[in-house]
């Protein structure tokens, strides 16, 4: 058994051409009210991609996200020489055949950490891949050496040089027990994707728990590979000499869903949730739950009533992060706009990333009451009176709730960095203005040229 060890590699991250670099100008004080379709989920759709490089076979996808994460790795793959079509809104079409250029370069990772996804299916697939070390949002440490490793307890030879991790499988990889030393949802899936195709029998553990895990499990096993999850924190899988396509659709973002609950909480709306993960939400709804929030589940639906909610009738709530079933850290930030409304002393402990509490310096400037005595901990005092101003967007999840922070703020407020949003959520200012609010999308040209 090898055990995968910790690491801290050199992160890239991806800032777009000044020219290219959009801002979104949020005017606040607007009711939200109707109902809005939750997109399918990002962290399902971008390993789905992947999985399909294990088949020659063609693999259709539906409801895809049509978000900039989805966009990149599409063109990722159709650099390495993979058909990927896109033959409608939402629906994507993928043919792996003789992939000979197997190489995912700077460029590439450096705008999206996802990539490194790509790394289990086209060694275990094809023996070999030159992958880049990975990009992505500045939210703290995520090692990639968890997948390196993780690989290397399958049988590959991986070396690392000048940025690159060069890796090889002699003959086929094979059946093994990984072993990881917390769990790691990319980890996880890197681990399954690469073992299906292995000689012999793998055991992931602990392995991920997330809803998109598991959706990525049924997609393999429409695929015909052999993986099964035998405990909450196991899986096993035995390798396959070969997958078949399969179409499969992908399930609806829970990320986004809860982003939509608390907007129409700050905002003292009445919006219902179309397509919801209502099952996938329990740790966040029973926060919302204790802070007082009315939230119904249908059987496909969210409805949240703040309609009839005076200021301040929100309770403060104590929150941690954790791996699911836990509440997921990318909710602790929309999670945090909400605590900024409610009555009393609220405290915020991030377990997972250690840089995801910076963004509350921005929520700040808006006039939120907030404590970071360490890099896991906040303080948030409410309710908050919040004023519209100028921000800059650290990462996607961020993103998203300095547009709730600003649909709740008093006057206007020009967020800069939109890119980040675009890459997890699909037509978010579009979503936004179907429920009313004043929101727009505008080139940091035309925003400083109006200034």
């Amino acid at each position: 058994m090898i055990r995968v060890a910790d690491a801290r590699p050199f992160q890239w991250e991806y800032r777009p051409d000044p020219v290219d670099r959009e801002v979104f100008r949020v005017e606040g004080g607007r009711v939200l009210r109707g109902s809005v379709p939750i997109s399918g989920a990002k962290n399902a759709a971008l390993k789905m991609l992947a999985a399909a490089t294990l088949t020659g076979e063609r693999c259709r996808l539906t409801n895809v996200p049509e978000i900039e994460d989805v966009r990149v790795l599409a063109d990722v793959l159709r650099d390495l020489g993979v058909v990927v079509d896109h033959p409608a809104p939402n629906v994507y079409e993928v043919a792996s055949g003789d992939v000979e250029w197997l190489f995912v370069p700077l460029e590439a990772a450096a705008k999206m950490r996802a990539s490194f996804i790509l790394l289990g299916p086209l060694l275990s697939r094809f023996g070999r891949v030159i992958i880049s070390n990975p990009g992505g949002d500045r939210i703290g440490r995520r090692p990639v050496n968890l997948h390196v490793d993780a690989m290397r307890a399958l049988g590959a030879e991986i070396e690392y040089r000048d940025g690159y991790y060069f890796a090889r499988a002699p003959g086929r990889l094979r059946g093994g027990e990984v072993r990881f030393p917390f769990v790691s949802v990319m980890g996880t899936e890197n681990a399954m994707l690469a073992a299906t195709l292995a000689d012999g029998h793998t055991v992931i553990r602990p392995a991920a728990r997330e809803p998109e895990v598991d959706d990525l499990i049924a997609f393999l096993q429409k695929m015909g590979a052999e993986v099964e999850r035998t405990a909450p924190d196991t899986i096993e899988v035995e390798g396959r000499r070969r997958l078949r396509g399969a179409e499969h659709r992908i399930i609806p973002d829970r990320i986004e869903a809860g982003t939509f609950v608390v907007a129409a909480a700050v905002t003292g709306g009445r919006v219902t949730l179309e397509g919801a993960p209502c099952g996938h939400l329990g740790a966040f709804l029973e926060a919302t739950s204790a802070m007082g929030l009315n939230v119904a589940c249908g059987r496909d639906t969210i409805e949240v009533d703040a309609s009839g909610a005076e200021p301040g009738s929100l309770r403060a709530c104590d929150i941690a992060t954790a791996p699911y079933p836990g509440l997921a850290t990318d909710l602790q930030p929309p999670t945090c706009v909400l605590l900024s409304q409610a009555e009393g002393r609220s405290r915020v402990h991030e377990t997972i990333f250690e840089d995801r509490l910076e963004w509350l310096g921005e929520l700040g400037r808006m006039g939120a009451r907030v404590e970071v005595p360490d890099r896991h901990h906040a303080l948030i005092d409410g309710p908050a009176r919040l004023r519209g101003t100028e921000v800059e967007i650290g990462d996607l999840r961020a993103g998203a709730s300095l547009i709730l922070a600003a649909l709740a703020a008093e006057g206007t407020t020009t967020i800069h960095g939109a890119h980040h949003v675009h890459r997890g959520y699909e037509n978010i200012d579009g979503k936004f203005l179907d429920l009313g609010a004043r929101i727009e999308r505008l080139a940091e040209r035309e925003t400083a040229a109006r200034a």
